[in-house]
């Protein structure tokens, strides 16, 4: 009798299972989300998952839409020392719709793989704080929408309500840099202007303020229109250089390669190189090399936080049609994957005073890059390196710098903590910051490319 009660209980059990994940694949299926089908999907993502997925909002578009982000973590809604946060961003440009639906695609799997058992997946969730934002421009794509996969014109839906190109919004950092470069000024958290939040869409707005509340160590944003892994920096360097392409290399420039690389030959055929006309070798591209873009989000990640992102160009096809998407789904679900767990790569720590507290905003520099990171309100740090050997300095205004030598392997991140020690006052370490400049850049003549 007990056995029976028992066995019935597990057929009871499994078909409950059964029946969760059957709506969830209902509302996930392939198929283009209106924002009402889109805000559906993640929060049954979040019902079936309830334990390790958070949902929030960041903001509202310019026609009023939730700007609404699905967090997987063990511990949702909390930031843990020494865990990295990673990022998502799709659908910046409105009628570029292929990384909506893969991100939704994302939260779904995610959550179907955790609750399956899958290792892999479920130690990526206890190891990461994942942030997926589907839809940068609801506002846009539902413009787009209208029209449908087979009307859509090339700009019909790019921008939001205002028709402003979200990916040409942001603060121009990028002349601040290259001038810092030549001044020896600082390399990163750059000053943003006075009169920036005025100059913002408030989809933008959002994303930037995102952005300064949570340290995020990776991201990628996902666009169509080509099919190539695209690394800082898009802005060229040289506007005088008319009709010639030169590449503008960051001072992490193999780091962001390798990056690149990671999800062009975990994608099934974006290393090939050939698609949608163009040759990109082993399906990545500096930028700049491509066509010169000011005021993009992914140099502005770089340049104003401790996040490295990259472009992800997805599709030839910017709105394709849905029976096209299970063939998608099946080229970047890996790619997907294996980019987040690119954010345990490098070293990571604590930085602490000598009674144990840990230091907010602590520089941690590695020496031959010119371009630090600093530990975030809990005093970790994360920072992005190839193999090799490296001598790294912690530094913090009222402290002794300490420096370390440490060597950093293919596998998970090395953690290396730094304890630094007071100064007296008339030693206090201090480092030399420039004043935040007007520069006024000359204007380079750019391409609307699907970037």
């Amino acid at each position: 009798m007990e056995q029976s009660r028992n066995l019935a209980q597990l057929v009871a059990l499994l078909l409950g299972l059964l029946g969760c994940l059957g709506a969830l694949a209902r509302d996930s299926e392939f198929q283009h989300h209106r924002y009402e089908d889109m805000v559906r999907a993640m929060f049954a993502v979040q019902n079936e998952c309830p334990y390790v997925t958070r949902i929030y909002s960041i903001g509202r578009s310019v026609e009023g839409r939730h700007l609404y982000v699905l967090e997987f973590s063990d511990n949702p809604g909390i930031h843990e020392a020494l865990e990295p946060e990673f990022k998502y961003v799709g659908n910046m440009h409105g009628n570029e719709v292929l990384g909506r639906e893969l991100l939704i695609q994302l939260c779904a799997f995610l959550c179907q793989e955790y609750r399956a058992g899958n290792h892999r997946i479920q130690q990526l969730i206890h190891d990461t704080r994942i942030h997926i934002l589907p839809s940068m421009n609801p506002d846009g794509y539902e413009v787009a929408a209208r029209q449908g996969p087979e009307f859509n014109g090339y700009l019909v839906g790019r921008g939001n309500a205002r028709e402003m190109d979200l990916n040409r919004n942001f603060p121009d950092l990028n002349g601040l840099m290259y001038y810092y470069e030549k001044t020896s000024g600082r390399n990163h958290h750059l000053p943003l202007p006075d009169n920036w939040e005025q100059q913002v869409e408030p989809e933008t707005m959002a994303v930037i303020k995102w952005m300064q509340n949570y340290n995020f160590v990776l991201s990628a944003n996902l666009h169509g229109g080509a099919v190539v892994a695209n690394y800082p920096f898009d802005k060229t360097r040289d506007p005088r250089i008319r009709g010639r392409v030169t590449s503008a290399a960051s001072p992490d420039d193999k780091i962001f390669k390798k990056l690149a690389k990671a999800y062009s030959y975990a994608h099934s055929w974006m290393h090939e190189g050939w698609n949608c006309g163009d040759y990109f070798e082993e399906g990545i591209t500096n930028g700049a090399s491509w066509y010169s873009l000011s005021k993009g989000m992914q140099d502005f990640n770089y340049l104003s936080t401790n996040c490295f992102e990259i472009t992800l160009e997805l599709s030839c096809d910017k709105f394709p049609p849905e029976s096209a998407l299970p063939r998608e789904w099946l080229g970047n679900r890996e790619a997907l994957v294996s980019y987040i767990e690119q954010v345990h790569h490098g070293i990571k720590g604590m930085v602490y005073d000598e009674n144990n507290n840990p230091i907010g905003n602590a520089e941690v520099a590695v020496s031959g890059i010119n371009h630090d990171v600093t530990s975030g309100p809990e005093g970790d740090y994360y920072r992005l390196l190839l193999p090799g050997t490296y001598t790294v300095t912690a530094t913090a205004p009222g402290y002794h710098p300490s420096t370390s030598t440490v060597t950093v392997g293919p596998a998970e991140a090395i953690q290396l903590h730094f304890y630094l020690k007071s100064a007296p006052k008339h030693n206090l370490n201090t480092k030399h910051h420039h004043s935040k400049k007007n520069l006024s850049s000359t204007k380079v003549p750019t391409r609307l490319g699907p970037r």
